[in-house]
């Protein structure tokens, strides 16, 4: 085990804590591809290419962006602890799975914002299953679009019925597009309508139910194939908000952003009391995330799209323990310490 003992002048089980909420973060699939490195001057994110998925995920954007979303939340458990995080994204050239480093810049209480989102930490969970009809306010909504834009994206509302309409019908033309894929399916096959025994992946009680597709939005089947069909009163919502993530900047960096504001987003929405899940299909298939960077009339491809409303108490996806988080291995040569 890696000996992490005076990091941060953080005691053994302070840092245990921080490195335990960074991995409550949401990935593809659950997957979790994300490894700390940790010294005594800084905590080194870094990419766990073992837990890829090529199929879905080619350009390894996704893992990139499940990575940021770690990367807020360890950010926001430093906070927690009284410390200012400092954060340099992709430190070295030489070392391109190292995502991020983060060190220290001195002592500050947390604010009652940060505190509020640290605290929504562990009941954040994806909800795959029906929503209530009641809307989410526009306040409510406008505290969504804010904690984006804090973390250098923004969150585009898809309010207009002919816009939903387009959406609606490439996420089916993406789902069906996907289905056509081996190894699109060989992934589905390992990583979801998993068993009590894995500390990844996604289990099959947290799937949820599939809606009727001539009515609803389409999901994928996180069940491994036992979603069964739901009784009437309690149908997806017909009308769930939905909105795209798009960050400022491109590239690796920008895949890093869109993952910190996803979480910021996430964990926002879970403070009010609000559920969510992802329609990430949409965005994985290069054709229909074209079509939805020209619904949105932006320049930035969009990075992620998400359902959200009020849901019900879900299943928590299992975690990875903190000690196999951990990267043991050096992640620079002797005297070329990463900058």
């Amino acid at each position: 085990m890696q000996d992490y003992r005076g990091a941060f002048a953080l005691t053994h089980a302070q840092l245990h804590e921080v490195l335990a909420t960074a991995g409550m973060a949401p990935s593809l699939h659950n997957a979790q591809p994300w490894r700390f490195h940790v010294e005594p001057g800084a905590i080194l994110l870094v990419a766990d290419r073992e837990r890829s998925l090529p199929g879905i995920d080619p350009d390894d954007r996704e893992l990139r962006i499940a990575c940021g979303a770690a990367l807020f939340t360890l950010r926001l458990a430093l906070h927690g602890q009284g410390i200012r995080p400092l954060v340099t994204l992709l430190p070295d050239p030489a070392q391109p799975d190292v995502l991020a480093a983060v060190r220290p810049g001195g002592t500050r209480p947390i604010t009652p914002e940060l505190r509020r989102l640290l605290d929504a930490a562990p009941r954040r969970h994806t909800n795959r299953h029906p929503f209530s009809d009641t809307p989410v306010s526009l306040p409510e909504q406008y505290a969504l679009r804010r904690a984006a834009q804090d973390e250098g994206a923004w969150l585009h509302i898809v309010r207009e019925p002919g816009d939903r309409a387009r959406l609606r019908d490439m996420a089916a033309t993406a789902h069906r597009r996907q289905l056509t894929d081996a190894a699109v399916r060989d992934e589905l096959a390992r990583w979801t309508g998993t068993g009590p025994d894995r500390t990844d992946g996604v289990p099959a009680s947290a799937g949820g139910p599939l809606p009727e597709p001539t009515t609803g939005w389409i999901h994928r089947d996180f069940t491994g194939g036992s979603a069964g069909s739901l009784p009437e009163d309690k149908r997806f919502e017909r009308e769930p908000l939905i909105a795209v993530l798009t960050s400022h900047l491109t590239g690796r960096t920008g895949d890093l952003q869109a993952g910190q504001a996803l979480q910021r987003v996430l964990l926002t929405a879970t403070a009010d009391g609000l559920a969510a899940s992802f329609l990430s299909q949409v965005v994985e298939v290069p054709e229909t995330r074209e079509q939805l960077r020209h619904l949105l009339r932006v320049t930035r491809p969009p990075q992620v799209v998400l359902r959200i409303g009020r849901g019900y108490p879900v299943p928590a996806t299992p975690r990875r323990p903190v000690t196999d988080l951990l990267d043991p291995r050096p992640t620079a040569e002797p005297g070329h310490a990463v900058r």
